[in-house]
């Protein structure tokens, strides 16, 4: 009996660390602002910026693998790591998401998150 417990919890162990390897783009929107230290935009508000003049593109189209977390929580804090470093490089201090997806790298279920994102330089 004690053996199919274990493998009970053995099972919804590996469920819980494979767990949720994806956010919703209104999960990911609420997320990843938290981890940077940079401006985050939201695509809806960036062309009146843009007009407006108070936001100038540096680097569009930008896209960065995010070394590989233990958990999806992990993965968004790399990425939040590497997006810094990229605004940084650009001499930028806002972002722009325009896509991310975690992307299966191994055999074993192993994911990878990948985002898509412009850097800007804006005044306000």
């Amino acid at each position: 009996m004690k053996l199919f417990y274990l493998s009970l919890f053995i099972t919804f162990s590996i469920t819980f660390l494979k767990g949720q390897s994806s956010y919703t783009p209104m999960k990911m929107n609420k997320e990843l602002p938290k981890h940077t230290k940079s401006k985050f935009v939201l695509q809806s508000e960036i062309d009146s910026l843009v007009s407006a003049d108070k936001c100038k593109y540096l680097t569009k189209r930008r896209s960065y693998a995010a070394p590989i977390g233990l958990f999806p929580k992990n993965d968004l804090k790399n990425a939040a790591k590497g997006i810094d470093e990229w605004v940084q490089l650009d001499k930028g201090n806002t972002y722009v998401l325009t896509n991310y997806k975690w992307i299966t790298v191994d055999n074993s279920g192993s994911t990878q998150l990948y985002v898509d994102f412009d850097t800007l330089y804006c005044t306000e």
